[in-house]
């Protein structure tokens, strides 16, 4: 393993460079920008490492248009002898950039041992670092046993319709074709994320009746209907959802119970243009709620604490109507420490870093849901560089030393997997 932690520390240079052309490529989602172009920078450079690459678009997936193609890659390269085969996965796809940059979001500028962009830490600095892990391990065992694939995802910030639930549907994640799978998001380098908490997003509309805005009492106001409904959750839900809490480890410590966030809200006519509004009262009005759940809650008792305080509405507020609408759902999901992933990851932490690893969940979801529900395979976790809390924000960044480090783990763990040494 000697000669392939130094292969590692020769490629910094190679790890910076790939780091920075993959922020390069302003990958926004939505809508979708630059998924082709940053596929095949990846598709060509895996191909020269003897790699046998397939582009796979998404046809059909929520945002797919010949504008804005869900392009991923699949990189496969088959080892001289049987065995099991590991796979990495990482989102290529991210979010906007927003405002508060001190750097240029798709610079990959270098300061003070830190890469900064878009991405950097959520996760191209993961995807180059499995990959650099990756090729350094092959040129060092070029007879190695089993098979390696690294994959180049879209829409995981979106919830991954168009990227790793796709290819789980299309068999890619199937356990005849992949063993084991680690995902490169950005935990910190000596902590290990077995999973993460339950989502439900939903919109919610109030009803009211249209009139003239100097008459508003001839009308019935939808935005009052829905200031009901928020003071409802203010006196009553969030109390309940900060008394629910779990034994999973989730980071941080906040997101141990549950959480309900208003992701946005608006009602009566768009302001997306130039000059005054009409003077009308407001007769619909639409939130979107965020509701992050823990493993020791039912779907069905999550949806019917909101369902249950807009029926009493109903009864008690005067002309107040109501729909809801199913967004996006997503079970909460834990890998058994036993698992042989986690046991291989957490060996190459202690031999790499010299340190027990930290187990953790994650309080947001990433694309082991539909590995897990879909490819109904357990055996994934989360590792990677990066500090989680950075992940959207502005001046996002990597650090150089804790990609090096990652990729030194990662390849440990290729090792310990494909040659049974889990311990």
């Amino acid at each position: 393993m000697d000669s392939i932690l130094q292969r590692i520390d020769d490629k910094e240079a190679d790890l910076i460079a790939l780091t920075q052309d993959l922020i390069r490529f302003p990958t926004i989602n939505p809508p979708g920008e630059a998924y082709e172009p940053c596929a095949h920078y990846l598709g060509e450079r895996l191909k020269k490492r003897g790699f046998d690459v397939q582009y796979v678009r998404a046809h059909g997936t929520p945002g797919d248009s010949d504008q804005y193609p869900r392009i991923n890659i699949i990189a496969r390269k088959k080892g001289g002898r049987p065995g099991p085969c590991v796979h990495f996965n990482s989102h290529i796809d991210v979010v906007e950039v927003g405002k508060g940059w001190t750097k240029d979001p798709f610079g990959g500028e270098i300061a003070d041992g830190k890469i900064y962009g878009r991405g950097a830490c959520d996760m191209k600095g993961g995807l180059a670092a499995s990959i650099i892990a990756i090729e350094a391990y092959i040129e060092a065992n070029p007879d190695f046993p089993g098979a390696i694939e690294i994959s180049g995802t879209c829409d995981e910030e979106s919830g991954g319709y168009g990227g790793v639930a796709y290819l789980a549907e299309q068999g890619f994640f199937a356990k005849d074709r992949v063993d084991h799978v680690i995902i490169p998001e950005p935990l910190n380098k000596d902590r290990i994320c077995l999973g993460h908490r339950g989502v439900w997003w939903a919109e919610i509309e109030t009803h009211g009746h249209i009139a003239h805005g100097s008459m508003p009492f001839l009308g019935d106001c939808a935005v009052r209907h829905m200031g009901a409904v928020i003071d409802q959750f203010e006196e009553k839900l969030y109390p309940a959802l900060a008394e629910k809490r779990t034994d999973m480890p989730v980071v941080p410590p906040g997101a141990r119970q549950s959480t309900l966030n208003i992701n946005s809200i608006h009602g009566g006519q768009s302001e997306d243009y130039d000059g005054l509004p009409a003077p009308c009262v407001p007769d619909s009005c639409r939130m979107v709620i965020d509701r992050r759940f823990l493993i020791e809650e039912q779907l069905d008792q999550v949806k019917g604490e909101i369902t249950k305080l807009l029926d009493e509405l109903s009864e008690n507020r005067d002309k107040f109507r109501y729909e809801i609408k199913d967004l996006f759902e997503v079970q909460p999901t834990m890998t058994d420490k036993e698992q042989p992933v986690v046991q291989a990851v957490s060996s190459a932490i202690s031999d790499v870093l010299e340190t027990q690893p930290d187990y953790v969940i994650s309080p947001g979801t990433y694309d082991q849901k539909h590995i897990d529900r879909i490819g109904k395979l357990k055996d994934c976790i989360a590792y990677g560089p990066g500090i989680l809390d950075l992940a959207h924000q502005p001046d996002e960044y990597v650090g150089i030393e804790d990609m090096l480090d990652s990729a030194k783990v990662m390849a440990k763990a290729i090792h310990n997997l494909l040659n049974g040494d889990q311990q």
